[in-house]
């Protein structure tokens, strides 16, 4: 597994993490396999959240690998926080409560990144910068980011946090390629030109913030994967004539088309399935050349201007 360094710290992650939302489903054997798969296959970036199965995920993740001291030196582990039942929450309580319960069912002492999960209308940027700062004074955690937000929302944050925010996880996928597709239509009178994110690809390139696509094999939001589906023929048509010339299975050309952009993004792959995560993992032993990166995007059903 290749690894990549993300800027502002001594991190150098796999450039592919795990994420762990539906693992809570899982029994405790299953977990255990799927997470000594992921570090056998160099996949040492872990992805929770707070809410993920109502906390069960972080909860059962540590129950299942009996979480140790020399185990937890082989992980990078992010955790989210700030969504609750129908709001979110930035609170400066809140934030630190929340970083308490997932350290307690992670069963650590720290976490190596939290981002805030989705924004906040009701944001304080003064109550984050203050609970930010406790956080890193006490250890409890490293590095710091966001998740779902857009360069000003960003960079009302920065005005009043003192820590880089070194990640922004976002939508993208071969099928969901907003963040692309304003910046290749600029300037014409069709949807694809239309800039939903403020150009959100571009000033996190600007800013040196490593992006994490997540759903990378979802279209939609949360309809169902692209791959195999018949509602795209031509997209599985392309992506099977790589399988065949590539020798990797249909999943690694999808994760291989983020990895091939040069903003050198970290795809989080939610899967459950040990086999089918080590089929992913050979997506870092590829490199998808120029035309066969624009070929997948075509085949999506994009245009070029």
């Amino acid at each position: 597994m290749k690894t990549i360094p993300v800027a502002h710290t001594d991190l150098e992650v796999s450039e592919i993490a795990l994420g762990c939302m539906r693992i809570h489903e899982l029994p405790l054997e299953g977990i255990a396999n799927l997470v000594h798969t992921s570090l056998d296959e160099g996949v040492t970036f872990f992805d929770h959240a707070d809410i993920y199965g109502g906390g069960q995920s972080e909860a059962k993740f540590a129950e299942a690998i009996q979480m140790s001291p020399s185990l937890r030196e082989k992980m990078i582990l992010q955790s989210k926080c700030g969504i609750r039942p129908r709001s979110f929450d930035f609170s400066k309580e809140h934030i630190l409560a929340a970083v308490d319960g997932s350290l307690k069912r992670l069963r650590t002492d720290y976490l190596d990144v939290l981002l805030l999960h989705r924004p906040d209308a009701l944001v304080e940027p003064e109550e984050v910068a203050e609970a930010f700062d406790i956080l890193e004074g006490s250890g409890k955690v490293r590095y710091f980011g966001v998740s779902n937000q857009n360069p000003m929302q960003i960079e009302l944050l920065k005005r009043y946090v003192r820590q880089p925010l070194v990640f922004n996880q976002l939508q993208l996928s071969i099928t969901n390629t907003g963040m692309i597709d304003a910046g290749l239509t600029v300037n014409m009178k069709i949807d694809a030109s239309i800039d939903r994110d403020g150009s959100i690809l571009d000033y996190c390139r600007l800013h040196d913030i490593t992006i994490q696509p997540w759903s990378p094999f979802q279209y939609g939001f949360f309809e169902g994967v692209f791959l195999d589906n018949d509602k795209f023929p031509e997209l599985n048509r392309v992506i099977n004539d790589l399988v065949a010339s590539k020798g990797v299975p249909n999943t690694a050309i999808a994760i291989a088309w983020l990895l091939r952009h040069p903003a050198r993004m970290q795809p989080i792959v939610g899967t459950t399935n040990a086999q089918r995560l080590k089929d992913i993992c050979k997506a870092s032993q590829i490199t998808l050349s120029r035309q066969e990166w624009y070929d997948i995007y075509l085949a999506a059903g994009n245009i070029l201007p």
